[in-house]
């Protein structure tokens, strides 16, 4: 349970990062000389938290905080009204259209951003939110619609390019049919994975576990175990958390978020001991650590935190 004091401190990271211009990594194409690059000129909702995707989930934290704890509201309403107006998301569907920005932030900022819209469709009273997020949620939904449908094989990585997890997502959002016709084709006949591969060293999602979630989710309490003792019938080494030599590293603090979205799925997947372990593992990095980490680790530690039992198809 994301209790009030921890709800709190989370929310005050997420308010300094979503706000923080500097530093921030550029993953848009330039595609000449005098193209627009600055962050905030391209991005006004989303041009804090270091890169566009973790600005996105750190608004997605404010949101869940919001509905769990309303008592929150004075010091997160003001910054939500400034970044997501109608104007703000206008600006950034805009650059989604620019050329050669066809694959920015696909699939993992897209279905961040449906992630978002989702949480903000449960907040009642601030309609005015995920009505101003509409037009962008739209279009990304379009485009994962037509990439789930098109991408022959999923990829597995650890990392942002995860077809599961964004899957996972977007069922949040609500596009159930195109992530289910995905999901039973590229993950049906899965077995006997092979969890001494994992982790990567850069690894902040386990393949292994967040296409197990995924699976529940697509096939319900009847056919899951099943299909589950077939795929992993032993967690292995999944079960224990990484070693983390530098949490300063931008790489290996993903090892960090590793120990908190496994904590996610197995909490998730019904396993709360090895949920507990591993958030253990990694809520000490997730406020006062170095920037590396920082500016992301407590999307993931909300995520676990306030897990929240599947629905069935």
């Amino acid at each position: 349970m994301l209790e009030a004091d921890l709800a709190a401190a989370f929310a005050r990271v997420a308010l300094a990062n979503v706000q923080r211009e500097y530093p921030r990594r550029l993953d848009q194409l330039l595609t000449s000389p005098d193209a627009e690059w600055r962050p905030r000129a391209l991005h006004p909702a989303f041009f804090g938290s270091y890169d566009w995707h973790s600005a996105v989930h750190m608004h997605w934290l404010l949101a869940r905080v919001l509905r769990l704890h309303p008592s929150l509201e004075p010091s997160i309403v003001p910054v939500m009204d400034e970044h997501l107006s109608a104007q703000c998301i206008a600006r950034e569907l805009a650059s989604f259209g620019s050329p050669g920005n066809a694959a920015f932030e696909r699939p993992y900022g897209w279905a961040w951003l449906l992630a978002l819209q989702a949480e903000l469709r449960g907040l009642g009273r601030w309609h005015r939110w995920h009505e101003a997020l509409e037009p962008l949620a739209r279009e990304l939904a379009r485009r994962l619609r037509r990439y789930l449908r098109d991408l022959p094989y999923p990829v597995r990585a650890g990392t942002h390019g995860n077809s599961a997890f964004a899957c996972i997502l977007a069922l949040d959002y609500g596009m159930r049919e195109e992530v289910e016709a995905a999901a039973r084709r590229w993950y049906l006949a899965d077995r006997d994975y092979p969890v001494a591969y994992e982790p990567s060293g850069d690894d902040f999602l386990s393949p292994a576990l967040v296409e197990a979630v995924l699976m529940q989710r697509i096939l319900g309490a009847r056919d899951f175990p099943g299909w589950l003792e077939a795929f992993l019938p032993d967690p292995g080494p999944l079960a224990r958390p990484p070693r983390v030599v530098d949490h300063a590293d931008a790489k290996q603090s993903h090892l960090d978020g590793l120990c908190l979205s496994r904590a996610w799925c197995f909490r998730l997947l019904g396993f709360e001991a090895l949920a507990r372990v591993h958030l253990e593992a990694g809520l000490p990095q997730v406020i006062g650590g170095d920037y590396a980490g920082e500016h992301w680790l407590a999307t993931f530690a909300t995520l676990a935190l306030s897990a929240e039992a599947p629905k069935s198809p």
